[in-house]
């Protein structure tokens, strides 16, 4: 299948938001209004999907409403990229229903993490097009320290199509959501290195629970020569990261994946650096890869945004290590 590159965004576009998982019933007016000043600040015009804010008692709508929504902003020819609203847990309730030549034939951006995992990996394999892991609409909504986010946003999507990822100066697990002035942030100590090496590959993964879910399926893509980012949220404790990961490694080619890039856990989850390296080093299958850690991207912020389906180059040394993508 030959690999489908949307075309960058500039400014003046339309952008569409749609609700594949969880509504957007649940974000504040005044929250939503942060979030549509932050896209006029980029240049980008906003419209919101006809079933955007259904809401059933899932917290999301009806399986009709929401591939509805993704045809038609995938059809309509004025749309240059699609934001999804919210994460959740039921957006791979929609892929027997799509119409993948649609999305074939009419290729843009689409962003989106957590639930949206589904979505995006399945679109690259059924269709190759490259999709977007980054922040969703809501996210646009923080009040505050969301300029690295941002960054990332507008380099992934706006500008060259290769670019270098750095750490950020701090990081945040708070509930920025119920006091948007109230937020604590933590220094960032930089990358976790666990095995060295140095490697290139095609990016897939992100939330990893999420992606685990297409394991069999036609929706799976395929994992040969791929650099996998993995990340989980405050219900991954170390057990469920652990068995997550070895389900992956019990793979057929899994001997094929070139490196493992792992997004910053949550508190929560109580995953520390110390019990992260215990797992990463009881696996053998591991031995041979560079995996590195507390990367900004999951369910902390800020957060970058990186290609499913595009290509990553990654050096992991003690000493100095790198990490760059490219959508191609």
């Amino acid at each position: 299948m030959n690999k489908i590159i949307p075309n960058r965004l500039k400014k003046g576009d339309k952008i569409m938001i749609i609700s594949p998982a969880d509504s957007l019933f649940f974000l504040s007016p005044e929250m939503q209004s942060i979030a549509q000043k932050r896209f006029q600040d980029l240049g980008l015009d906003l419209v919101f999907s006809k079933n955007v804010y259904e809401v059933d008692e899932f917290d999301s709508s009806s399986i009709e409403s929401r591939v509805e929504d993704l045809h038609q902003a995938f059809l309509d020819t004025s749309i240059k990229g699609i934001f999804a609203s919210y994460g959740g847990y039921n957006s791979n309730q929609l892929l027997r229903y799509i119409d993948w030549e649609i999305i074939k034939n009419n290729p843009k951006i689409f962003v989106g993490y957590s639930d949206i995992t589904a979505l995006q990996n399945a679109i690259f394999a059924k269709t190759g097009l490259v999709t977007y892991s980054g922040p969703l609409y809501s996210n646009f909504s923080q009040k505050l320290y969301f300029d690295y986010t941002l960054d990332y946003i507008e380099k992934s999507l706006f500008h060259a199509e290769e670019y270098s990822v750095v750490p950020s100066e701090s990081w945040s697990d708070d509930n920025w959501y119920k006091n948007q002035d109230a937020r604590d942030l933590i220094p960032n100590n930089g990358w976790l290195i666990i095995n060295e090496g140095e490697s290139e590959g095609i990016v897939l993964g992100g939330n990893l629970c999420t992606f685990n879910l297409l394991q069999g399926t036609e929706y799976f893509p395929d994992i040969t020569n791929s650099i996998l980012f993995l990340e989980d949220d405050s219900e991954a404790s170390l057990g469920v990261f652990e068995r997550d990961l070895q389900s992956l490694i019990h793979l057929p080619n899994f001997n094929t994946v070139k490196g493992i890039v792992i997004g910053r856990f949550q508190k929560e989850s109580k995953v520390t650096d110390n019990l992260l390296i215990k797992v990463i080093k009881s696996k053998k299958e591991l031995d041979n890869i560079p995996v590195i850690a507390n990367i900004d991207f999951g369910h902390t912020d800020p957060k970058i945004t990186f290609p499913i389906g595009g290509k990553a180059k990654l050096i992991v040394k003690n000493t100095n290590s790198s990490l760059k993508l490219f959508s191609q």
